[in-house]
């Protein structure tokens, strides 16, 4: 695998148990760095699967995946994930979670970043997570992963629980946070439409495989849709 690249991908795999059916197969793409990528294809399609291995929680049954030029494990300090059920610690507070954030991101951690997340969606810093809606700990949730600088930013289906108004407030957030640092954004989805205005990229998965990858604007220009009286 050569140049930059944020992700890519050679005849990459994963099979789950040894009787198991493949989550993906024979994939094979690469994501530029700087880009905001949609990943979409319907329910059980694989996209969680694809972001797992590329946080490197899952390791590959067969295939290569490079994630900024290294192996997915060892990109991991450059890498934030939040995945689909935003897993925090239920016994702590809003506070604590950010300052368990910044402890274990020493050398990366902007305290000014989840501050400002926190406080522009009116969370009371003491408040417990336990007590938080699903979309207050959507927020927390990437107050972490944005606070911490990352190269590359992996978030699977972000916005399931977010209301219309803090979902454009979110994506707002992160068009900015792309604009900024020239943070790489893989956000899976879905729905299409929650994406369409935001991407640059796209990849589109069924069944386990890659179907379309490229940047939107050639797809769209390669592309025509035909419709015919019935």
């Amino acid at each position: 695998m050569t140049g930059t690249a944020a992700i890519e991908a050679v005849a990459l795999g994963k099979r789950f148990g040894r009787r198991g059916g493949w989550a993906l197969r024979d994939c094979a793409f690469r994501l530029p760095t700087g880009r905001v990528c949609a990943v979409v294809g319907p329910n059980g399609a694989g996209k969680s699967t694809l972001l797992a291995l590329t946080a490197g929680l899952l390791a590959p049954s067969e295939g290569e995946l490079s994630v900024l030029g290294d192996r997915p494990g060892a990109a991991r300090e450059r890498v934030s994930y939040v995945a689909q059920d935003k897993p925090l610690y239920p016994q702590l507070t809003v506070a604590e979670t950010l300052r368990m954030g910044a402890d274990l991101n020493t050398d990366r951690w902007d305290a000014s970043v989840a501050e400002r997340i926190v406080a522009d969606g009116d969370l009371n810093p003491k408040a417990g997570i336990r007590a938080l809606s699903g979309g207050q700990r959507t927020r927390v949730a990437l107050a972490l992963a944005l606070a911490k600088r990352p190269e590359l930013l992996l978030l699977d289906e972000p916005m399931a629980d977010l209301d219309p108004l803090a979902r454009h407030q979110m994506m707002g957030l992160l068009m900015a946070q792309a604009a900024e640092s020239g943070t790489t954004i893989v956000m899976s989805s879905h729905v299409v439409a929650e994406l369409e205005d935001s991407c640059d990229h796209l990849l589109l998965i069924g069944d386990g495989k890659v179907r379309i990858a490229g940047e939107i604007d050639d797809l769209l220009a390669a592309h025509r849709r035909v419709s015919a009286p019935a």
